[in-house]
C-alpha cells in the first residue's frame, strides 16, 4: 500500500473547486496532522483516500498497487452508533472479514480492555458519552488493524479529558503500526501527537513538514499567519 503517492488530485462538484491539484507523498509509518483553515478541503481529502468521493482529475498510486479493497479505515467527527450493544457495535466490523461470531465478540472485548469500555460492553452504545462514542469507534476501526487508519477531527467536541483519552489510544494505534493521517484545529494537539504536519489552504497543500519545523519556521506566510490566529476561515454564502 505504501507508499501512497498523490498526483494533481482534484474534485470540482458543479464547477466548485474543493480540490485544487493535491500533490502530496505519504510513508508507511507516523501520524500527520491535516491542519488548515475551514474549507481547505482537509476532511475531502480524507474521504477521497477512503473511496467514499471521487475525485474528478489525477490518481492515487497505493504503492504502486490497486486501491486496497481492505487496509484502509476512517473514523469521523461523529461516528455512527447502531441500535446494539457497546460490545456489537464494535464485532461488526469483522464480519466483512469473513470472522465468525464467537471470535469477533472475543477480539472485540479484547479491544474494549485496551480503550477503557469493557465495563460498557453490554450496554446500549447510544447511552455512550460523546467521549465513549468516539473511544468505541476507534476500537471498531483498531479491531481490524488497518494500514491506514484516516481521523477526522476525533476530539473535535470533546473536553479536554476526554480528548486526553483519545490522544492515548491513537498513540497505542499507531505504536501497533498502523499509520495515520488525522484533522484537527487544535494546534497543541498537533504538536503532542504529529510526526509531520500537512497545512492546507483553498484547496491546495501549502506545505508538508516535520511538525517542529512547521511550527517553528514555518515555510509560507499563510501557515505563519494560521499558527498566529490571524488567518481568516473560509466563508461559503
Amino acid at each position: 500500500m505504501f507508499p501512497i503517492r498523490i498526483h494533481d488530485l482534484r474534485f470540482e462538484p458543479n464547477g466548485r473547486v474543493v480540490l485544487d491539484g493535491i500533490d502530496l507523498e505519504l510513508g508507511g509509518e507516523g501520524i500527520t496532522l491535516v491542519l488548515g483553515p475551514n474549507g481547505a478541503g482537509k476532511s475531502v481529502l480524507l474521504r477521497t483516500l477512503c473511496g467514499l468521493v471521487q475525485p474528478t482529475g489525477g490518481r492515487i498510486d497505493w504503492g504502486g498497487g490497486e486501491p486496497p479493497k481492505f487496509g484502509v479505515t476512517m473514523v469521523f467527527q461523529h461516528p455512527m452508533m447502531l441500535r446494539a450493544s457497546v460490545l456489537e457495535n464494535v464485532a461488526l466490523a469483522l464480519k466483512p472479514h469473513g470472522v465468525g461470531r464467537a471470535e469477533r465478540q472475543r477480539r472485540a472485548a479484547q479491544v474494549l480492555e485496551r480503550v477503557g469500555l469493557a465495563p460498557r460492553a453490554a450496554e446500549s452504545a447510544r447511552h455512550l458519552s460523546g467521549g465513549e462514542q468516539q473511544r468505541l469507534a476507534l476500537a471498531r476501526a483498531w479491531l481490524t488493524r488497518p494500514r491506514l487508519l484516516l481521523l477526522d477531527e476525533p476530539t473535535a467536541s470533546l473536553d479536554p479529558s476526554a480528548t486526553a483519552e483519545v490522544e492515548r489510544i491513537v498513540r497505542e494505534i499507531r505504536t501497533d503500526g498502523t499509520r495515520i493521517l488525522m484533522t484537527t484545529h487544535n494546534l497543541g494537539q498537533a504538536t503532542r501527537l504529529g510526526d509531520d504536519v500537512i497545512f492546507m489552504s483553498a484547496g491546495r497543500v501549502r506545505e508538508h513538514a516535520p511538525v517542529q519545523r512547521f511550527f517553528a519556521r514555518p515555510s509560507s506566510e499563510e501557515a505563519r499567519l494560521f499558527i498566529q490566529g490571524e488567518l481568516p476561515w473560509r466563508m461559503n454564502f
